[in-house]
């Protein structure tokens, strides 16, 4: 009796790794179908560059831009300083304004107009969200546009091109990742940062490049990519209060549905992510720009209390904690963002007099 239990448990091991080597090779891996063109389904407020990356045909960047209002302030933190401890007076602010995973440009819409008082507002589309290009593999020779490292190389790429010297970066979730990843590798080109939720004590695994490389694992990224990009359930979950989530919302946070490949490339995305950690928490303390950190109280993502414990490593840092709030104020609670950094804007422009 105790043979043929044994013998059974290893028959059912054998067929349950068999599933699990076999079972992700079934995923259809054909990519979605759509247009090819951006500039098809674009919207009247949809700008398009292109950047050259080495290893590629050039990758295209979709953004948006808000010119300063001719009557923009000019005494809060500026984007046109040589040094690194503070924006200065006399001269506008350039934003450069970067969204989080899963999200695109238009996350930030709400905001163009309050910013552009202070100056020129830029957001662009990350690859592979939005409008922007959707790289897939095999369509580049040299470094993976989808590491961290080429994100942050394509973020100064994108400023040349649209020539901003110096700009107050502005991040979202992951795109705070970005933000201060940048102002750590080239200080002089960002004299301060405003952080909606950064998404920094990272608590994910890490595996080795042979892992990430499996057929298998190709597979179930894809099947992660349709279902974070099909129905979008981060965007529910990112709000404190989803009823406050329109139509409109929706098919901005999904424009990427209506571009080919787009499964494909978020695939790829993810399956990079594998292997890329993200190692910024070490080094906040070496940020000595001036850094605006804000959260939403009631965040179900990064949570207020570790969005607070970011803000404390920062050597120069203010937390503002948004009540009722999840996480993308940005969307959420505009009006409450726009109050905070108009506030911050002018504490530090205090401070530098």
């Amino acid at each position: 009796m105790l043979r043929f239990l044994v013998r059974f448990l290893v028959f059912v091991v054998a067929v349950a790794l068999i599933m699990l080597a076999v079972a992700p090779l079934l995923i259809d891996p054909t990519p979605a179908p759509g247009a090819t063109s951006a500039e098809t389904i674009a919207l009247s407020e949809s700008h398009f560059v292109d950047l050259p990356f080495p290893g590629t045909d050039g990758i295209e960047m979709h953004y948006l831009e808000k010119d300063a209002l001719p009557n923009a302030e000019t005494q809060p933190p500026s984007a046109q300083v040589s040094e690194p401890s503070g924006p200065s007076k006399g001269s506008k602010a350039t934003f450069v304004l970067l969204h989080g995973f899963t999200f695109n440009a238009f996350t930030y819409n709400q905001l163009l107009d309050g910013l552009a008082r202070y100056g020129r507002v830029v957001a662009y589309d990350q690859i592979p969200y939005g409008l922007s290009s959707k790289p897939l593999p095999g369509t580049w020779s040299a470094e993976n546009p989808y590491s961290k490292a080429a994100a942050r190389k394509r973020l100064f790429a994108f400023m040349d091109a649209l020539h901003i010297d110096q700009a107050i970066l502005v991040g979202n979730s992951s795109g705070g990742t970005l933000a201060l990843e940048a102002a750590l590798s080239n200080p002089e080109r960002v004299p301060a940062l405003i952080l909606l939720s950064p998404w920094v004590h990272a608590k994910r695994p890490i595996f080795p490049d042979w892992f990430a490389q499996l057929p298998q694992v190709h597979r179930l990224t894809l099947l992660l990519a349709r279902y974070l990009g099909e129905t979008s359930p981060l965007l529910d979950y990112s709000y404190a209060q989803p009823m406050r989530i329109d139509d409109q919302r929706r098919a901005l946070t999904g424009i990427h549905r209506e571009m080919a490949n787009w499964d494909a490339a978020w695939a790829a995305l993810l399956n990079r992510s594998l292997t890329d950690p993200v190692e910024i928490s070490a080094h906040l303390g070496e940020i000595r720009q001036p850094v605006l950190v804000i959260s939403g109280e009631l965040d179900q993502i990064v949570p207020s209390a570790d969005t607070q414990a970011t803000a404390a490593e920062l050597p120069n840092a203010q937390f503002v904690e948004v009540p009722d709030c999840g996480h993308v104020p940005q969307e959420e609670c505009p009006l409450q963002v726009i109050d905070t950094v108009s506030a911050w804007l002018q504490t530090v422009s205090r401070q530098q007099l």
